[in-house]
């Protein structure tokens, strides 16, 4: 009997599932909105219950889009944002904010409530940051953790678990409280190429109890991705979920994690075998992720890692990217006077609006290289949120330089373009940073709903400066999840040789040469001076304002 494989991913704003072949044809898909809640400018909070029961509505809308009988899914995978789940006896959601409501009891990737505490962090110094680019992020876990245990003393006290939530799908499906080796590794600072947590970290920094206590509040046991989870489904999560308890549960990721796992085992240009080592995936969404595959563990100052077994067990990792992208987008044409034209335009076309734009644009040239000309003088550092990489600098803001006063369509689609080429010269200065520390690449693998359109895809490949690859998967972040359920079903062997059957690519982008090459280099050699000169002028204002 032919099996069939689930991925489960769950973004900032939705809940998805897709059913696939052991090829890794997609028959269905289906998707579900999630809750968010903000509190300010650094709050962004969720329900861990919302998110369950859109998984599972996804899931069974899927399965029944797909017209495969239930007992025919031999497996399935969950990834999902790194957020930190709170959850008290029995399970029961404890509230992580002033709100008070047990409901909103995860603390979303992007809140930067946490951004004093990791500062904090990074002045020990401690051996253990060597493994996340020299610098903790406030989106990591940690720094969280310090947050709860200085704000909400009694919520950190009382809590039963502390989950990543892709490790909590993976409890709520199999009951088993193991979790993965992607999520203690990159956001945990769990040393996988140890096989421990640090103690001497932990009691550094202020949570020292949680090595008293062997780790068990946030992960005793770690297991690599795609490792079969206790019994497979429990009774319970079969039911909600559509399926047949006992199926695989398969260890998971998170989500850009997924995304390099569904595109990074194509070959790149003029290459014959699927290397991962020579692909970097790119997840553009909301923000967007950089992973890089190491034979050997490469420091790059700035950037992530090198994590062990975080994404490929048995390689190395460096994760870099965008803090805000496709937000970054959507943001900076909010701002414009013409976004509102714009919206209405996209709607009736039924569009979004960087869609619309991108259209627009397309029709104004020859090639979808020639769309750099229309940003003219305008240039974008689109660093709204903070550099994640190669800088590590959560006080980066954004840039915007070269506006004149014309306030009509054709000035947004200069402006959106600029802010593409902006994205562009920050994944250039990734790859320059990781390519000088032992971790070049030759390609790009692209995936993320951001990054669908041929424009968009051509300009990144203009702006860094290399191929960027299309997979044939039209949703390879859910492919990736995919193959953690086909892995764990024992349909493949490990996660490479699935990767090597279930990925293949669409088309290649390749970079333009010529004139354009050259624009490209002047614009760069403008974005990193602006870049620089927002530091200068941010760290004179923070003198200023104290």
């Amino acid at each position: 009997m032919t099996a069939y494989f689930i991925g489960v991913d769950v973004g900032t704003a939705s809940a998805r599932a897709g059913v696939f072949d052991a090829r890794g044809s997609m028959l269905a898909t289906a998707k579900r909105d999630i809750m968010l809640f903000r509190e300010g400018a650094q709050m962004v909070e969720q329900s861990s219950e919302n998110i369950w029961q859109a998984v599972c509505a996804a899931v069974k809308d899927a399965v029944s889009q797909s017209g495969i009988a239930p007992d025919r899914i031999a497996g399935i995978g969950f990834d999902a944002t790194c957020s930190l789940v709170v959850l008290g006896d029995g399970g029961a959601p404890l509230p992580v904010g002033s709100s008070e409501s047990p409901e909103r009891n995860i603390i979303v990737w992007m809140d930067h409530r946490a951004v004093d505490q990791a500062a904090r962090i990074n002045r020990t110094g401690h051996e253990v940051l060597r493994y996340v680019g020299g610098r903790i992020s406030p989106e990591m876990e940690t720094p969280k953790l310090l947050w709860l245990k200085e704000n909400r003393p009694a919520v950190f006290e009382g809590a039963w678990q502390f989950f990543d939530l892709a490790d909590f799908l993976t409890w709520k499906a199999s009951g088993s409280l193991a979790r993965s080796s992607c999520t203690l590794t990159c956001k945990w600072t769990y040393l996988a190429h140890e096989k421990r947590f640090d103690p001497a970290y932990f009691a550094a920094i202020g949570l020292g109890e949680l090595a008293d206590e062997g780790f068990a509040r946030i992960g005793s046991q770690v297991v690599d991705p795609g490792t079969a989870l206790g019994a497979g489904l429990t009774l319970q999560a079969a039911e909600e979920l559509g399926l047949v308890p006992g199926t695989a549960v398969a260890a998971g990721l998170i989500d850009a994690h997924a995304g390099g796992v569904g595109t990074v085992g194509i070959a790149p240009p003029g290459q014959s075998d699927s290397d991962p080592t020579r692909t970097m995936a790119y997840v553009f969404g909301t923000s967007s992720c950089t992973m890089t595959t190491t034979a050997q563990p490469a420091f790059v100052p700035g950037v992530w890692g090198p994590y062990y077994s975080a994404m490929i067990p048995g390689s190395w990792l460096n994760e870099g990217g965008q803090s805000a992208a496709g937000a970054a987008i959507d943001h900076l044409v909010r701002h414009h006077p013409a976004s509102d034209e714009a919206a209405r335009a996209a709607a009736d076309a039924g569009k979004s609006v960087p869609e619309w734009l991108a259209d627009r644009a397309s029709e104004r040239v020859d090639t979808p290289s020639a769309a750099v000309r229309l940003a003219g003088r305008i240039h974008v550092v689109p660093e709204f949120l903070g550099n994640r990489a190669p800088f590590a600098d959560p006080e980066a803001r954004a840039v915007i330089a070269g506006l004149g006063m014309d306030d009509g369509v054709d000035q947004l689609v200069a402006l959106y373009i600029a802010g593409l080429c902006g994205l562009g010269y920050g994944l250039r200065q990734i790859i320059k940073a990781q390519t000088e520390h032992g971790a070049a690449v030759q390609a790009i693998a692209i995936s993320g709903g951001a990054g669908r359109h041929p424009l968009v895809r051509q300009l990144l490949a203009d702006a860094s400066g290399l191929p960027v690859i299309a997979t044939s998967s039209e949703e390879p972040v859910l492919l990736g999840s995919a193959i953690l359920g086909a892995v764990a079903a024992q349909a493949y062997s490990s996660i490479p040789e699935a990767m090597a059957e279930m990925t293949s690519t669409d088309r290649t982008y390749v970079p333009a040469s010529g004139d354009i090459a050259e624009r490209h280099a002047h614009r760069f050699e403008a974005f990193e001076t602006l870049q620089t000169a927002a530091r200068t002028v941010g760290k004179a204002g923070e003198r200023f304002a104290r």
